[in-house]
């Protein structure tokens, strides 16, 4: 943890310079049995990706306004740090008619056509697949993504003190978001280095946020991140503590 970090985009720099090889984001969906591990290196590749696509591709700027109508997903988090990356403001949940830019799940499409700007549609479906054919009005983020560029760089600074984060209707600056993970992560349970969560909350809520991301990512820890958790026993929620070597829940 870096005491200079005052952005999201910071602290995944920090995590990045730290150790690249050590899990950072474990997701599970237990609707269809999907399992992905993503090392900090590899998260950060992606969100290098996705912030490239966001500044070159939809020509978003520092205060854009993106509305991401996502689940708790590990592509949802990738989204949040590209904006961070970029010096958008990531709108959780946020009415697609007043943003810049929607990012849409499968469920979504139809309210996120009220965005009158770029539209990005996410398959959410297991190793980041494509749909069989983009929605009409949206581009195919699995088919958009992966010619972006490995490294990014903004092409302005992006100010800790401007808006960041849009979670329930409140907003947050990005050196918000920062304090508030690392002043909260000891009542979560996180303790440093070596802290993993499980975390079955959703993405629309703070608590869902902080447990789910900024937390782990805010203390050198490691998040498992499961959708529809409600559809795993708890027997084979104790199996994946176990296996996981979770030392915490947030559900």
């Amino acid at each position: 943890m870096n005491a200079t970090d005052r952005t999201p985009a910071d602290l995944l720099g920090s995590a990045l310079a730290a150790d690249p090889g050590r899990p950072l984001v474990t997701f599970y969906d237990d609707a269809t049995g999907e399992r992905v591990e993503l090392s900090v290196a590899t998260f950060a590749n992606w969100v290098a990706k996705t912030a490239n696509l966001l500044q070159d591709e939809l020509s978003a700027e520092p205060g854009d306004r993106v509305s991401l109508l996502l689940p708790a997903h590990w592509q949802t988090a990738v989204w949040l740090l590209a904006c961070a990356s970029v010096g958008a403001v990531a709108d959780v949940s946020g009415d697609p008619a007043a943003a810049d830019v929607v990012v849409s799940g499968p469920d979504s499409l139809e309210a996120a056509r009220a965005c009158s700007g770029a539209r990005i549609a996410l398959a959410l479906k297991p190793l980041g697949g494509r749909f069989p054919q983009p929605p009409e009005g949206f581009a195919d983020y699995a088919v958009e993504v992966p010619g972006q560029g490995d490294r990014f760089a903004p092409y302005a600074p992006v100010d800790p003190e401007a808006p960041a984060l849009i979670a329930a209707g409140r907003e947050f600056t990005g050196a918000e978001v920062v304090e508030r993970a690392r002043a909260e992560a000891t009542d979560l349970g996180l303790t440093g280095p070596g802290s993993r969560i499980l975390s079955g909350l959703p993405y629309d809520t703070w608590e869902g946020l902080h447990a789910g991301l900024y937390g782990p990512l805010a203390t050198g820890g490691s998040v498992v991140l499961c959708r529809h958790l409600d559809r795993l026993g708890d027997g084979a929620l104790d199996k994946r503590v176990e296996s996981e070597r979770v030392t915490v829940i947030s559900r």
